[in-house]
């Protein structure tokens, strides 16, 4: 079983433009689509689609369109009711698949509301493999509450299933940015297995290249490197996330959009490439990835491997309309280039 948790999930609606977006013109679109969304929510549907167990752990209330896009698309959830609605984004897709978001700030929940949402995940997290923390903040959450939770989650293993046996924590796998990526991978390096630690650190980071660069600049891990330059130079993105690594963290899958990813562990780094695919749009790409590696470790798989799911579904993802996420026949495996690289 895998647990996601989206503390500020989202109704994603598509546009699809016949052309370039011209700013302050009138264009018409091509198409629209709305899925229910937010990265965690887009791992579990993307786990669902290929037959894997997972509940998606969210706010919202019982009305609210986000959980009727999951009961309409079958994803098991558990969510905390609140009374505000959750939020809508925006996402342009142009021709060849570049994309605009505007993504909405959220719905503001109160302290109370954030430790019962914290309750609710460490509920359902009881005997799962993994559990993701993903996407976003909501207004007025501290910027270490995926850390707080992490630690929250490992402190609480030693509770007692029945029959008295002890559940080992799950392995936790953190996607986000700014403020809430930074406390992630802060703080003091743990001693021993991070499952076995109460480190606030996660077993796995899923940063894209942007979030690569700002950690390295943020948190001095690495030379500070651009967005682009990374993109460019797996090299130098595989020394970023080494940097990360040696600060306690147990892997970092580092997304590269059409350079493939990086995985980067204790015990290795490599670069996974996929042939050129006709992208169609962008949305969610990096959360099928994730969902991808999710999908390969849990079948046991070597890191390479798992890489190499995770790219593979990453690029069949692009090559679907709007959020559309892939089941794991829709995915090339077998194309992927795996090269080992150096770790720093």
């Amino acid at each position: 079983m895998i647990v996601t948790f989206t503390a500020n999930p989202s109704l994603d609606r598509t546009v699809a433009l016949p052309g370039p977006l011209e700013r302050g013109e009138v264009q018409r679109a091509v198409s629209v689509s709305q899925e229910s969304g937010g990265k965690g929510v887009n791992v579990s549907r993307a786990l669902v689609a290929s037959g894997l167990q997972t509940v998606a752990v969210l706010p919202g209330g019982d009305s609210d369109p986000v959980l009727a896009g999951l009961h309409h698309d079958g994803v098991p959830f558990a969510a905390l009711p609140i009374e505000e609605p959750l939020r809508t984004n925006v996402a342009l897709t142009e021709p060849g698949g570049v994309t605009t978001k505007i993504n909405e700030p959220g719905p503001m929940l109160s302290a109370e509301e954030q430790e019962a949402l914290i309750v609710l995940l460490l509920e359902r997290a009881r005997g799962a493999s993994w559990v993701v923390l993903a996407g976003s903040l909501p207004p007025g959450f501290p910027a270490d509450f995926y850390a707080t939770v992490t630690r929250r989650l490992r402190a609480g293993n030693g509770a007692a299933a029945e029959g008295g046996a002890q559940q080992a924590a799950p392995l936790i796998a953190v996607d986000s940015s700014g403020g809430p990526l930074a406390a992630a991978v802060s703080g003091p390096s743990p001693d021993g297995t991070m499952q076995n630690s109460v480190s606030g650190k996660p077993d796995l980071l899923k940063p894209n290249a942007e979030e690569l660069a700002e950690l390295a600049a943020a948190a001095g891990f690495a030379t500070a490197s651009t967005a682009d330059e990374l993109e460019a130079d797996p090299a130098a993105a595989a020394a970023a996330a080494a940097a990360v690594v040696r600060s306690g963290v147990g892997a970092v899958l580092a997304t590269l959009g059409s350079k493939g990813a990086v995985l980067v562990t204790a015990d290795g780094a490599w670069l996974a490439t996929h042939p050129p695919v006709a992208a169609v749009s962008t949305v969610g790409a990096g959360d099928s990835s994730l969902a991808g590696y999710l999908l390969a470790h849990g079948q046991g798989a070597a890191p390479a491997d798992c890489l190499r799911q995770a790219v593979a579904h990453g690029a069949a993802a692009a090559s679907l309309p709007g959020s559309t996420v892939p089941a794991v026949h829709q995915t090339t495996p077998d194309a992927v280039t795996i090269t080992a690289l150096r770790k720093d």
